[in-house]
């Protein structure tokens, strides 16, 4: 089969000051022509990221990206904003409709980008919307319509310049079961039938398993060197999420608390979900029994 993406050690670091952020490091992946693929991960983990960087809304900091056979790495904004109004659509979680639009103009958008007389446009729409059963909804506005038809609409919108990819970010996110249910056939019916390639971004696996492939994107955790000192006089710590997570030095495992001199972790404040909690709690376990063997302060690995 035809490699449509492929992507070659890529990575994505931000810089904020003195932190670094790697929000991705050393991503390989290919996706063919016509396949239907889920990226899937939990949040943090960099589906965004990688969603932008293939959607040429970004470019990665080092590594190359090779979109139908050209490399769009170091590609200048004008020239990202051409390759994605020729080769990519976009459905997003919230639409994204302009609500005083009715359906037909919101499709008919991209065409205008791409130099379309009017008379064409509408015509090019109206067959587009047809393709998604709301041709008889066209001259509706956006309140007018329910999620369901208004993701419809989106979707659309998407693929009236006929993209080679559609990229949908969380699609049903704000939708209910049985729309979410009903959005995902038309997507299967649409890569199907035109063999257009889909990349679906979710963290729900229910949704990912009806693609043809899941790439699972996991979250990159690091030891870090932080200028404060826990009572423990060791300045290691274990997370990128919570600067204070420290060795317990009171405890011979040396397993990590909570507490900073009696001062509770202010980023940990906002955490009120008991499974995230103790997701976090594991992870920090982890990361301190990895150190503690390896001793290697540029530790990272994948969950």
């Amino acid at each position: 089969m035809t490699k449509i993406i492929e992507t070659q050690n890529i990575s994505k670091r931000y810089v904020m000051g003195e932190e670094v952020i790697d929000a991705l490091k050393n991503i390989n992946i290919s996706v063919n022509k016509g396949e239907y693929v889920a990226f899937m991960g939990p949040s943090g983990s960099g589906k965004s990221t990688l969603m932008n960087i293939v959607g040429c809304l970004d470019t990665p900091s080092t590594g190359k990206y090779i979109l139908n056979g050209q490399d769009v790495s170091e590609m200048s904004e004008n020239e990202l904003a051409a390759v994605r109004n020729k080769e990519i659509g976009f459905v997003f979680q919230t639409f994204n409709l302009l609500p005083r639009q009715s359906a037909l103009e919101n499709v008919a958008l991209p065409l205008i980008y791409a130099g379309y007389s009017k008379a064409r446009r509408t015509e090019i729409a109206m067959e587009t919307l047809r393709g998604v059963g709301l041709d008889n909804r066209a001259l509706h506005k956006p309140n007018e319509l329910s999620g369901g038809q208004r993701q419809r609409v989106a979707v659309a919108r998407a693929l009236v310049n006929e993209p080679s990819i559609l990229l949908a970010d969380e699609p049903t996110g704000n939708l209910d079961s049985d729309t979410t249910e009903q959005v995902y056939e038309l997507l299967r019916k649409i890569n199907k039938t035109y063999k257009t390639t889909f990349i679906i971004i979710t963290h729900d696996r229910h949704i990912a398993e009806k693609a043809d492939r899941i790439i699972a994107i996991h979250k990159l955790y690091t030891v870090m060197h932080k200028t404060q000192i826990p009572p423990s006089g060791d300045k290691h710590d274990y997370m990128s999420q919570g600067p204070y997570w420290w060795p317990d030095p009171s405890k011979a495992d040396g397993k990590p608390y909570i507490r900073k001199d009696g001062v509770r972790n202010p980023e940990i404040k906002g955490i009120a979900d008991s499974d995230e909690m103790d997701e976090l709690i594991d992870d920090v376990d982890l990361l301190t029994q990895a150190f503690q063997k390896t001793k290697n302060e540029k530790l990272m690995f994948y969950k």
